[in-house]
């Protein structure tokens, strides 16, 4: 059964942002998510601070539902109560109960992951429920009108979707915007001026208190994992040696302070909890393999910025591929700043890019169809080098899977 999920939500993957087919649904079918939310977009960042926020308010004793996209191998991984994800029998059941009406509704992928997730929740009655935005926010599936928001969070935008979102930064971050709820506040993370003045705006037309996360400091690195300081913390621990995980984990930090009153944290249970073992596919290094999901060019320049200290100062040699609405003209020059080459290549999916659409990009960089095969390649070439995997975080995943099940000699 749950093959036959697998199988519908490949069939149906295309655009989120056709609302009226879904709101019908979600009125017919009395689609609802009653528990309290905090409600996460961005262009990148959402995942890992809905991780550290599953982390930290467990460690609290609070039951946590979380909703976060896209997945890394399966779709179980994307509903998740009590720090497990569904199980199989879980998602057939309500998969078998909601299938005709997806159907019947012409649901897209993520529209039905995101019903089967509020549905399961609901079934739950978590204390708090984490959810992630697929992209925008003003008419995402994840946003229903009578969503209990306690918090809503933007951590960053960009020029990302542009399909979808619009053509500038200022009208992405009006999307964005979307999800904020009257007189409920919004933490912004980094975004620049313009961005800020339409979220500020949008705020407050909706009598929203817009609030910002604080500088962090004396970041720095001690047996590869990140140490900082934040506001009255001293020496917070994470288990990452990315610095951008550091700003992620300082909206975290903020969010627990915001939330304060309503849902009280220690100070052990928000360092316990911000310790949690890393999310795979951001700047993981497993031997001589660094995978890192960066999908667009802000995620890219954040990779940049730390593949020396991924690479521990060795020659990179990355394999890139990506879904064709990504803006690679600006991706894949930032990141040949910082490695030795780069192989394209593609991957098993209806939107990723094909050797055909990398056309003016092969000359610089050569095309491998088989990017397995091309891993190989570089390791048996480059003994002392490290290879690098990115461009999308569902390439990454399916990547760091092979390889993984293939036993490659990874030293």
């Amino acid at each position: 059964m749950v093959e036959e999920v697998e199988r519908f939500l490949a069939e149906h993957e295309k655009g989120v942002y056709d609302r009226e087919n879904f709101d019908r649904y979600a009125s017919k079918r009395k689609l609802v998510l009653s528990c309290p939310v905090i409600h996460i977009t961005g262009s990148n960042g959402k995942g890992s601070v809905a991780h550290y926020l599953e982390a930290i308010y467990r460690e609290a004793g609070y039951r946590v539902a979380t909703f976060t996209k896209p997945q890394f191998y399966e779709v179980n991984e994307t509903i998740r109560f009590d720090g497990a994800n569904i199980t199989d029998g879980e998602l057939s059941s309500l998969w078998d109960a909601n299938k005709k009406d997806f159907e019947k509704f012409k649901l897209t992928a993520f529209e039905a992951t995101v019903a089967l997730a509020y549905r399961y929740f609901e079934s739950k009655k978590p204390d708090l429920a984490i959810v992630e935005a697929g992209m925008g926010g003003a008419i995402d599936a994840t946003n229903l009108d009578d969503l209990d928001t306690r918090l809503a969070i933007i951590t960053t935008v960009s020029l990302e979707h542009t399909a979808y979102l619009g053509t500038t930064p200022e009208m992405i971050a009006l999307h964005k915007a979307g999800i904020i709820k009257p007189e409920v506040p919004v933490l912004v993370g980094k975004v620049d001026d313009n961005c800020l003045d339409v979220i500020r705006r949008e705020a407050k037309n909706l009598r929203s208190t817009l609030c910002r996360p604080e500088e962090y400091h004396f970041e720095h690195v001690v047996n590869g994992v990140f140490h900082f300081d934040y506001a009255n913390y001293k020496d917070i621990e994470i288990s990452s040696f990315a610095l951008y995980q550091v700003k992620n984990a300082c909206l975290a930090i903020e969010v627990v302070r915001q939330l304060s009153a309503t849902f009280p944290v220690s100070e052990e249970n928000l360092r316990a909890g911000l310790k949690a073992d890393p999310l795979p596919g951001r700047l993981e290094r497993i031997g001589r393999i660094v995978f890192d999901g960066a999908h667009n060019p802000e995620a890219m320049e954040n990779l940049y910025r730390c593949l020396f200290s991924a690479s521990k100062g060795r020659k990179i040699h990355a394999i890139f591929a990506s879904f064709r609405d990504k803006n690679i003209a600006v991706e894949l020059p930032c990141l040949a700043n910082g490695v030795a080459d780069i192989t394209l290549t593609t991957f098993d999916h209806p939107r990723a890019r094909t050797e055909d659409e990398y056309f003016l990009y092969v000359a610089d960089h050569p095309f491998d169809a088989d990017p397995i095969g091309a891993v190989e390649r570089l390791l048996d070439l480059y003994p002392e080098d490290v290879v690098l995997i990115t461009g999308s975080l569902y390439f990454v995943g399916l990547m760091r899977k092979a390889i993984l099940e293939k036993g490659l000699n990874l030293k």
